[in-house]
């Protein structure tokens, strides 16, 4: 289920809540419409109202900072794979294998993750038969192989000389923090707003919305200002539930910093 659809689901409620509220409120006898029981009723939602604010806004902040970290680290990978290229390419001709496999991953990684955007142009990406005789999958699940393959083709590479080895090693570690930053990305990509949690904050919701239709006069300006202030709780639910999941929905991650970086690894 898309988070359109969560959001949409939110808004029929919180509507269906509101109704509920107005169909019942006839029936109530006057000792439940008296004065001290609208205090009481009003002081409670109050409570929750603010309650649910503080949620809501902490839930945003939350979500948003989740999606910078995620904007930077993707930044960082583009980076670390820049860094190694340079380095390999430093190392001279021994390394143009690796240096085609890194191309290729990157590439992958942009079509596979950003399926609705265009494919990097260029003769980057892992055909058939390049793939089976390196051993590796061209599926997203086998992007993971493609930097194995990349790490035993740089730890398979025989220096010559000292500068050779110095710069063999330093491949090493550029690669281990390639890959750090990447299981860092993979971790920080999914969705950590629980489904409990989620309903716990909806039911709170549908319980002020109840008491907006108990509470609401009999007439089409109330109906249209609780339509829009259900509207507008679902619309922040839906930016909530899309930022907690970067890679996906209106508000993704752009994936220019890898395009960057698979520009700078062709040259």
């Amino acid at each position: 289920m898309t988070e359109l659809e969560d959001a949409a689901i939110l808004l029929v409620i919180l509507l269906f809540g509101s109704a509920f509220g107005m169909v019942v409120r006839p029936f109530l006898s006057e000792r439940h419409r008296s004065r001290e029981t609208t205090d009481l009723i009003q002081l409670v939602m109050t409570m929750l109202v603010t309650f649910a604010a503080l949620v809501l806004g902490l839930l945003t902040s939350s979500v948003k900072a989740s999606f910078d970290t995620v904007e930077n680290d993707l930044r960082s990978v583009s980076i670390q794979l820049i860094q190694l290229d340079r380095s390999l390419r430093q190392y001279g001709g021994g390394a143009d294998r690796v240096r085609a496999l890194l191309r290729s991953y990157t590439a992958a990684r942009i079509t596979s993750t950003w399926i609705d955007e265009p494919r990097p142009l260029g003769d980057y990406h892992v055909t058939a038969t390049t793939a089976a005789s390196a051993g590796i999958s061209v599926a997203a699940s086998g992007l993971g192989d493609m930097l194995a393959q990349v790490e035993t083709e740089i730890r398979g590479l025989d220096p010559q000389d000292p500068m050779h080895r110095r710069l063999l090693q330093t491949c090493i570690n550029q690669f281990e923090l390639l890959m750090h930053a990447r299981w860092k990305l993979i971790e920080e990509g999914h969705g950590s707003i629980s489904v409990p949690f989620y309903i716990v904050l909806a039911f709170w919701l549908v319980i002020i919305f109840a008491s907006f239709g108990l509470s609401a006069p009999n007439n089409v300006l109330s109906y249209i200002t609780i339509i829009l202030g259900a509207l507008s709780i679902a619309s922040v639910v839906f930016v909530i539930l899309d930022l907690d999941t970067p890679f996906t929905g209106v508000f993704a991650v752009s994936s220019q910093p890898l395009r960057e970086a698979l520009t700078q690894l062709s040259r």
